[in-house]
C-alpha cells in the first residue's frame, strides 16, 4: 500500500503505508490508480442521512468540532490534526463561531491520502468541512453536520435531529464508477460511528422510546 501526500505546491510524494482503517472490506484496486490515465474528473456524488439522537445540540456539536479526534471514530480516517489556530468568523449570528485548517488522512481503495480542509464551526448549529483544493483522489470533497433541537410536548430528555451530508467527486471516473457499489453506505456508516462516539464520550443516553417501553 502507498500513501499519497498532496501539498499546496502541487507536488505529490508516495511512501509506503502499512495501516488503513476502514469500516468494511474494500477490494484491492491499485491498478486503477488516479495517476494511470489522464482524466477530466468524475461526476459529483451526494449522500445524506439524519437521525434523532438523545443528546443535546451542545453535546453533539462538541463531538464533531473536536477535529483532532476524528481518527478515533470517522470511517476511513487514519489521522487527523488541526493545523491552525481558531479564527473568529465575522457576520455570524452566533458570535463564537470560528474556522480552522485541518489535515485529514483517509484510506480508500489501496491508497491513503492526506489533504487539508477548511472547517467552519457555528456553535451549536453546524460544522462544515471543505477540502481546500483538488487532490489526486478527490476533485472535490465537502461534508456538513447540522443540529436541530427536537421539541417534546411533555418535556423530558433533550433530543436533537442530526443531519449529515457528504458531496464528493473523484478525480478518476473509474473510481467514481466503482464507488457507486459501496460508497452510498458512507453516510450511514458515519452516523453509526458518530452515535457510538457519543456513547463513549457522554455515556449511553436514555431515549424517550426506551423510557416508554
Amino acid at each position: 500500500m502507498q500513501t499519497i501526500v498532496w501539498s499546496g505546491s502541487g507536488r505529490v510524494a508516495l511512501r509506503p503505508s502499512w495501516r488503513s482503517r476502514t469500516f468494511f472490506g474494500i477490494p484491492d484496486l491499485s491498478s486503477l490508480s488516479p495517476f494511470s490515465t489522464p482524466t477530466s474528473g468524475g461526476d459529483k456524488q451526494t449522500y445524506n442521512t439524519q437521525k434523532v439522537l438523545p443528546y443535546s445540540r451542545q453535546q453533539l456539536y462538541g463531538v464533531v468540532a473536536d477535529v483532532d479526534s476524528y481518527n478515533k471514530f470517522v470511517p476511513f480516517c487514519t489521522r487527523s490534526k488541526v493545523l491552525s489556530q481558531r479564527e473568529p468568523l465575522q457576520g455570524l449570528k452566533i458570535p463564537d463561531g470560528f474556522s480552522m485548517d485541518a489535515e485529514l488522512t483517509i484510506g480508500f481503495l489501496s491508497f491513503t491520502e492526506s489533504y487539508v480542509s477548511k472547517v467552519t464551526c457555528s456553535p451549536y448549529d453546524s460544522v462544515k468541512a471543505v477540502a481546500s483544493s483538488s487532490t489526486p483522489l478527490f476533485k472535490s470533497l465537502e461534508t456538513t453536520w447540522k443540529f436541530e433541537p427536537v421539541a417534546h410536548a411533555s418535556g423530558g430528555n433533550e433530543s436533537t435531529l442530526v443531519r449529515y451530508d457528504i458531496a464528493f467527486a473523484f478525480a478518476n471516473p473509474l473510481h467514481a464508477a466503482i464507488s457507486a457499489k459501496f460508497f452510498g453506505q458512507v453516510s450511514g456508516l458515519m452516523m453509526h460511528a458518530f452515535e457510538d462516539r457519543c456513547e463513549r464520550v457522554y455515556g449511553r443516553a436514555v431515549s424517550r422510546d426506551d423510557v416508554h417501553r
